[in-house]
């Protein structure tokens, strides 16, 4: 199996109501928007869409929610991972059942399993789940790295296809680009490294930049892959201090706020997130007016 996922693939934010509740309608107005703004694909339930405060039912019936609302425009991937390996399982199976394209599963947090348990739980995944599986290592929120050798090791199961790497280091995602085999995929799980990751051998980026500038995401890394590379590089320059400005608080927190800045609300994050600060609200203005996305 090999990688089948696009280059520009987003990690979509929750919509909740003024309850906190999901908003299944607005759900499906931030799918068909962002389709249209440049995704190739999307992910559901991950980090920036608040997983840990989701209950399973609420995952599944988002899952049923955007698999429809895509109409196969592209990929649907769900977010299932967790640090319970028997739980990631019965989730992901739930998730096939919904017609869902792949899932992502993120290294277990909290738990700080060594380098062969993490072999052993995504293996055990794998062997249980006949969707292609994204890797997701990103160590500032789980306290533990994936190492490349490990990521290498796993690369080699059929249908593990892809790693979202968040890591930030680059010799790390230099030796994994490296030594995959032909299908696997690295893609960047940070905005302001896609450049960086492609230009050492990966493939495209989980974005939650490409909610406000999609299309230009996208140009970004068509100009890098058919040899543009001064307009990419430009790009990449031109989007840096908006691509900083989105973790200037813990993501989905800027988020959520820049999209109701821009006319495309869909509410406030669940507890234990807050909104923004009144101040850096209004930095996120000015920024988002020098971009003319407001």
């Amino acid at each position: 199996m090999e990688n089948m996922f696009g280059s520009v693939v987003t990690a979509m934010a929750t919509p909740f109501d003024e309850k906190l509740n999901v908003d299944y309608n607005k759900l499906v107005e931030l799918t068909d928007y962002l389709f249209s703004s440049g995704s190739d694909d999307i992910i559901v339930t991950g980090t920036t869409g608040e997983s840990p405060t989701l209950t399973d039912h609420e995952k599944v019936k988002i899952y049923k929610t955007v698999v429809a609302a895509a109409a196969n425009r592209g990929k649907v991937i769900a977010g299932t991972g967790g640090n319970s390996t028997r739980a990631v399982i019965e989730l992901s199976r739930a998730a096939a059942e919904t017609g869902i394209d792949g899932i992502m599963s993120v290294v277990p947090y909290y738990n700080k399993p060594p380098q062969e348990g993490l072999y052993k739980h995504f293996n055990t995944i794998a062997r249980s789940v006949h969707l292609p599986i994204m890797l997701y290592n990103v160590p500032g929120r789980t306290s533990v790295n994936l190492a490349a050798e490990t990521t290498l090791k796993l690369a080699e199961i059929d249908n593990i296809v892809a790693v979202k790497e968040a890591s930030g280091n680059m010799d790390q995602v230099s030796a994994i680009c490296a030594g995959a085999p032909s299908g696997f995929a690295v893609y960047s799980g940070d905005d302001s490294m896609t450049l960086p990751v492609l230009s050492v051998g990966g493939y495209g980026v989980v974005s939650i930049a490409s909610h406000l500038v999609g299309i230009r995401i996208q140009e970004m890394v068509a100009d890098f892959k058919t040899g543009k590379l001064n307009k990419a590089i430009q790009q990449h320059q031109e989007l840096m201090p908006l691509f900083k400005s989105l973790f200037m608080l813990t993501n989905p927190v800027p988020l959520k706020a820049a999209l109701a800045l821009i006319g495309r609300d869909i509410g406030q994050p669940r507890l234990p997130l807050v909104s923004l600060p009144e101040k850096m609200s209004g930095e996120l203005r000015s920024l988002l007016s020098s971009y003319k996305l407001i």
